[in-house]
């Protein structure tokens, strides 16, 4: 194995076999503790030695039976494809082999009084499916419910945006005749939660038969999601679509056995207990059962009368169809052009994506891929009764062709775009309007020309909450002044900016006034459902991310919306007048980095405490809309637990022109060179070279 200056792994093997075990090893060596950690998430047992605060995961991940789906897609892989599945086994081979050694690297294993354990041959696709199980966003059908219920339908669609939690992505792609160097550039970022270790590996796979660079995700082999063969790259963003049913079950028992009523009567349940341990707290007990439709992963309160009750069943492709579309992982490694990758993306399953590609030749592909189910449209928009034929599956929708790449430029930030017979919810249309419009603008891009792209900071959601601000009069001095000044403001929420600070306080006075109002008040009452659920159901994160539909809307006739924005103003000025020295100025000093650590308690900025002396991590430009899309939960907090969590840009004719960075750093070992080295570099926006000629790289074990 081989290393780059940043401590990125650069591996070469006799062929695609040995190549997977290569892998596996390296990620065990590099990333033991963050495996581990994914590998007890996947089977519900990381309670036991995080505490629990990882309880409510365990119990979801028990009661929707992601290791049993991940053992039954794995059963079904080696049936059909036997040589992607001893592909597959040999990364779990070399993940097995190099855990022991990463592990006495990884101080956390002694935190934690954890001991590395053995994967299993299923272990990856288990630890994929814990991944992506919410990347659908069935919660949201809760939230919709909820709205239905307590507002009335017509109200559902006032908050129907990319949730607080949904995962999504910029991508875009320029052809050769836009582009100073004549090939095609794929660039963009994906958002997820960002976590320390990053949930992105950069890495370099070669074998005689390929030669790749991209993205891993760490116990997971291949690159599934972003990489550059030499002849064709590829990147992918969230669909947004639809492919999750949640079922109202009504359910019984007869002795010791459980019943659920479906389409033909009652019919037998499989339920059986579990015992869900955590560090420091008493076990849970719970009973796993699973309907024809699929495990049910939460009770119905009020619903129980004469020994029935009800429950919600989720249907989920994985579970369903047992396949995950790992077929799809060796292929897309030996792509070699647009043709190949389309070919290898119609065995893809989970979750489903937008992918853009280009090759050497001039080929260009955009095109949705993964499993979404035929059904009725109200399995989209929100609960349906098991027991009525009318909303079972009915097979799976035929893989999606390519959609034109029309006048050069092809860009996806999870707007409906090709996915749209997909989906109920889907992003504003801020990011992806305002990435067309800067690529429009430019001439000959090149690839480092990308990064004024990825940082863009320009903020059009603000314009409905100015425009309401705008038309106010009989403010008092202080509000007049911040109405004035932020009339003026360049609506660009950089992490220096006081007006970009000023914008987020009032629009977060806003998002708490609309939340006590009268109108939705009604769904302010706690939700009755698991509380590893609710943040798709509270109430200030659903109006933060939909304001600017509730702000311009006329079917909510009992807000006055002048009135409202005029007391929020006097609030805010009120609220700037009277900070203390010391306090937040600039919308970096509040807007700071939030990543996820299985342990908290690392570090934070290492350059020294914030105003209130404790650690901080370092502060961020961007919003929510923006195309920075450092995500925050207005009316929340305003700290971003999401947001770019990898840049690259493939330059598809030239290689070695290609760029990527990640939010921390190659390795995963806390006070390793390469743990956080990257940091800098991915606040500033900046990008570093990808390398691609083994005479440059030094061989090495470690993270030297």
């Amino acid at each position: 194995m081989y290393r780059d200056s940043w401590g990125i792994p650069h591996i070469r093997a006799a062929d695609p076999r040995e190549l997977a075990y290569a892998q596996g090893r390296n990620a065990a060596f590099d990333r033991a503790w963050q495996l581990e950690t994914e590998r007890h998430r996947a089977a519900g047992t990381s309670a036991a030695f995080l505490g629990a605060q990882s309880l409510g995961w365990d119990v979801f991940a028990r009661r929707v039976r992601l290791d049993d789906t991940a053992r039954r897609c794995f059963r079904q892989l080696a049936e059909e494809d036997r040589e992607t599945a001893g592909w597959v086994s040999s990364y779990v081979d070399g993940v097995n082999a190099g855990l022991a050694e990463g592990a006495a690297r990884a101080p956390e294993f002694a935190s934690a009084g954890l001991a590395p354990g053995r994967w299993s041959p299923w272990t990856p696709l288990a630890v994929w499916l814990s991944t992506h199980i919410l990347f659908a966003g069935f919660p949201a059908k809760l939230w919709r419910r909820m709205v239905a219920e307590r507002l009335g339908a017509g109200a559902v669609d006032l908050f129907a945006t990319d949730g607080p939690v949904t995962a999504g992505s910029n991508g875009w792609l320029l052809s050769g005749e836009r582009t100073a160097g004549g090939g095609a550039l794929i660039a963009g970022d994906p958002h997820r939660f960002i976590e320390l270790p990053g949930v992105y590996q950069q890495i370099h796979l070669a074998c005689p038969e390929y030669d790749v660079v991209g993205f891993a995700v760490p116990g997971v082999p291949g690159l599934p999601h972003f990489g550059h063969t030499g002849g064709v790259a590829w990147a992918i963003t969230n669909a947004m679509a639809d492919y999750q049913d949640l079922y109202r079950e009504r359910l019984r028992r007869r002795g010791d056995s459980v019943e659920a009523l479906g389409p033909d009567g009652w019919e037998p349940a499989a339920a059986h207990s579990e015992t869900v341990a955590a560090a420091g707290a008493e076990p849970a007990v719970i009973e796993v059962v699973e309907t024809a439709r699929g495990p049910v992963v939460a009770d119905v309160p009020d619903a129980a009368a004469d020994g029935e009750w009800e429950g919600l069943s989720l249907a989920y492709p994985p579970r369903v169809y047992g396949d995950l579309g790992f077929p799809a992982l060796p292929a897309l490694l030996e792509a070699r052009s647009v043709a190949d990758v389309d070919a290898a993306l119609d065995r893809w399953a989970e979750p489903v994506n937008v992918v853009l590609a280009a090759d050497t030749a001039g080929g260009l592909l955009h095109r949705v891929a993964g499993t979404v189910p035929v059904r009725d449209e109200a399995n989209l928009r929100g609960t349906v009764p098991a027991w009525e034929r009318a909303y079972a599956w009915r097979g799976r929708h035929a893989p999606m062709p390519s959609v034109p790449v029309a006048g050069g430029i092809a860009v996806m930030a999870n707007e409906p775009g090709p996915a749209a017979p997909f989906g109920a919810e889907f992003a504003p249309p801020h990011r992806a309007q305002r990435i067309r419009e800067l690529l429009a603008r430019g001439g000959a891009w090149r690839a480092g020309d990308m990064a004024a792209v990825h940082t863009d900071t320009f903020a059009a959601s603000a314009r409905p909450l100015l425009d309401l601000l705008a038309g106010l009069s009989g403010l008092g001095p202080a509000a007049a002044g911040l109405r004035d000044r932020l009339l003026r403001w360049d609506l660009r929420m950089d992490a220096g900016s006081a007006d970009a600070l000023a914008y987020a306080r009032l629009r977060s006075a806003v998002v708490r006034a609309l939340a006590a109002h009268p109108t939705l008040a009604p769904l302010a009452e706690p939700p009755p459902y698991p509380a590893l659920l609710l943040p798709w159901l509270d109430l200030h994160a659903r109006i933060g991310y939909a304001l600017g539909t509730l702000l311009t809307t006329d079917r909510l006739p009992g807000i006055d919306r002048p009135a409202l924005v005029r007391a929020a103003a006097e609030e805010t000025a009120a609220q700037l007048a009277a900070a203390a020295p010391g306090e937040h100025a600039t919308w970096g000093e509040a807007h700071r980095l939030a990543p996820w650590q299985a342990l908290a308690g690392e570090p934070a900025d290492p350059d020294g405490p914030g105003g209130d002396g404790v650690r901080q991590w370092p502060g961020l430009a961007g919003d929510q809309d923006c195309v920075l899309a450092t995500a925050a939960v207005p009316g929340v907090t305003d700290l971003c637990a999401r947001g770019p969590a990898a840049r690259y840009v493939w330059d598809v004719a030239r290689r070695e022109e290609s760029r990527w960075v990640v939010p921390f750093g190659a390795c995963g070992v806390p006070g390793a060179p390469h743990h956080r080295d990257q940091l800098a570099t991915w606040l500033r926006g900046e990008l570093i070279p990808v390398v691609t000629d083994w005479q440059a790289l030094k061989e090495s074990h470690g993270d030297r």
